[in-house]
């Protein structure tokens, strides 16, 4: 069994290498890397806090088909720079998400953050990408806890994330937190596969996650001005259902849930994010809401 799974994390690999190429762009503040595949209207996709943009693989592969895919690895995760910034809000992350959709030629996109790349999302929709985004789709995602109402939670949120990347690091974090990312019904691949994606963070750029994570809000950039959809594994212990759900009413959203899937349903249910996605890109062509 365990030789098996090496050899798909093995081919997953490759599929990276051969289908889903990282390319660096050279940024006025620094290096950018973005994982790109097929051509068509474009659908950009930002990772969540213990992820990179290989975590989009098969999803990238398989929209390949009918869009031009483009993944990022967040500032200070894989080789893009990390912001100057030691606390950064999610208008930090969006600035550089602009300046890559520039480098990049992409001038409308449908938009799409999972878990805290949903606050990114929300902020560049909101603000510097209000005329660049056609459709906004979060995935589990997380508000944050910048509200001050929610202050006791974020210094407890803070101070576990911390003392954790101190006390496990990165390798025996992804050993540890793995499992929590999936559903009890997940394959042993897509564990592998959420496994080797985390074991990849580096220690910057997830310190600055972690103040994202605890210094903003999603909610501080509604009500958005873009159409918008929430969609949630349906055994997510990380973004509950019922999270979630709150989000979407506050954000007046659409929401749905995804089935057989946990927090990290674009590794774990592949097909059923592609189809949602995919349904998203044609809605943000005819201009209709859901």
């Amino acid at each position: 069994m365990l030789h098996a799974i090496q050899d798909l994390t093995a081919a997953n690999q490759s599929l990276l290498d051969s289908r889903f190429a990282e390319r660096l762009l050279t940024l006025d503040d620094g290096v950018q890397a973005v994982r790109e595949v097929g051509n068509g209207p474009a659908i950009v996709l930002l990772h969540g806090i213990g992820s990179g943009a290989a975590s989009w693989l098969q999803v990238a592969l398989q929209l390949s088909e009918r869009a031009r895919v483009i993944a990022w690895d967040a500032p200070g995760y894989g080789a893009s720079t990390p912001l100057t910034q030691s606390a950064p809000v999610a208008g930090d992350y969006a600035e550089r998400l602009l300046m890559t959709l520039d480098a990049l030629g992409i001038e409308r996109c449908v938009l799409v953050g999972h878990s805290l790349g949903a606050l990114t999302a929300a902020a560049f929709a909101s603000g510097l990408g209000r005329e660049r985004v056609s459709r906004l789709v979060l995935l589990s995602p997380a508000r944050g806890y910048g509200d001050p109402a929610r202050e006791i939670q974020r210094q407890q949120v803070r101070s576990k994330r911390l003392q954790a990347l101190e006390q496990l690091g990165i390798e025996q974090m992804a050993e540890q937190r793995s499992a929590h990312m999936l559903s009890p019904k997940a394959s042993n691949t897509a564990l592998a596969w959420v496994r080797w994606n985390m074991a990849r963070l580096n220690v910057e750029g997830y310190r600055q996650a972690i103040e994202l994570l605890c210094g903003d809000d999603l909610l501080r950039y509604a009500p958005l001005p873009v159409p918008c959809e929430v969609h949630c594994g349906e055994a997510d212990s990380i973004t509950v259902p019922t999270a979630c759900l709150s989000l979407a009413k506050a954000l007046d959203a659409p929401f749905s849930l995804i089935p057989d899937a946990g927090h990290a349903s674009p590794i774990e249910q592949p097909h059923v994010v592609t189809g949602r996605l995919a349904y998203a890109l044609k809605q943000s062509l005819t201009g209709s809401a859901l």
